[in-house]
């Protein structure tokens, strides 16, 4: 049971930061724009948050500090995702290549900066946000080892975004109206909708989402920061694929890849697939060679939205 414990814990870590980006990467594109920039964006989010834990450390710890860097980390994510928003709404630009400069981009920003500041071009910082165990909550029988002890705040806040997530998309008139702006955008805009208003909507909850994730991925996984979230941001890409652009889709997808990286990291920790005569390379495959076999099969059966990728002219009908 220990074991069961122990992959579950593990795969909160990995599975808790590809659901928020996932989730942001959904917005984005139910709206009608393609957001490949989520690595980068995640890559500028980590490393703003970082920084800011890095300045306060000395003044601050613990929880507080991890919320107010995950606030830091969204509001620069959804700062720098108004670049692809506008290239791709208001230039009309090719939201591929839009996004691919941003991934380029956002590393080398993140490594020039770190080293102008610090001389060097990994931040670091100390890790106080760890929580052994939630009192009370801690000790329910199966739930309380699984959610409540070896944890981080980041999982309640990623469960807590999963959920507002799928009442904003299927239970509000922005959720409707971001859906039929992804849909048909021309219909929207014929009952008054203003599908570049909302689209830039889209793009910049997407951002938010990708800045938290990025920082949600560093800190259960490092104790420092060298401009790079594992390609984490393609990872995610590949959730919202196979989770078909649907809220609770995206939550089972993201959890079925964590596993996948679980597996792949922390194997050692295993005895099962310790005792097996593979090696560590194999393992850290798994992930990917798991993302290909998927994205193959869920492929054929694409529900993404109609008009996604394509820019709205809202003088032709």
């Amino acid at each position: 049971m220990n074991t069961v414990y122990y992959i579950a814990q593990q795969t909160m870590y990995f599975a808790i930061p590809l659901l928020i980006v996932a989730l942001g990467g959904m917005f984005s594109e139910r709206s009608g724009i393609v957001n490949i920039a989520l690595e980068g964006i995640m890559v500028v989010g980590a490393f703003a948050g970082i920084a800011f834990i890095n300045v306060f450390q000395k003044t601050m710890s613990g929880q507080g500090l991890l919320l107010l860097s995950l606030l830091v980390a969204g509001i620069t994510g959804g700062v720098f995702s108004v670049f692809h928003a506008f290239a791709s709404i208001r230039l009309r630009a090719d939201q591929t290549i839009s996004g691919t400069a941003l991934n380029m981009f956002a590393p080398a920003f993140a490594i020039f900066t770190a080293r102008m500041v610090q001389g060097v071009q990994q931040i670091q910082f100390t890790d106080t946000f760890y929580i052994n165990k939630v009192p009370f909550l801690g000790d329910i029988p199966f739930v309380g080892p699984i959610l409540f002890r070896n944890c981080y705040i980041t999982t309640y806040v990623g469960l807590f975004i999963a959920l507002l997530s799928w009442i904003v998309i299927n239970h509000t008139r922005f959720g409707l109206r971001l859906r039929s702006c992804g849909e048909h955008p021309q219909a929207a805009d014929s009952v008054g909708i203003n599908v570049y208003r909302i689209r830039y909507s889209g793009v910049i909850i997407s951002g938010i989402l990708a800045g938290i994730g990025g920082l949600t991925f560093v800190i259960p996984t490092s104790t420092n920061f060298n401009a790079t979230v594992a390609g984490y941001g393609f990872l995610a890409l590949a959730v919202l694929i196979f989770g078909q652009w649907r809220t609770n889709k995206i939550f089972f997808a993201a959890f079925f890849f964590g596993i996948m990286k679980t597996f792949a990291s922390a194997y050692s920790g295993i005895p099962i697939l310790k005792s097996l005569p593979i090696s560590n390379e194999v393992y850290k495959m798994i992930p990917y060679i798991a993302t290909l076999i998927v994205l193959t099969f869920s492929s054929k059966n694409s529900q993404a939205p109609r008009a996604e990728g394509i820019p709205y002219d809202k003088g032709s009908r």
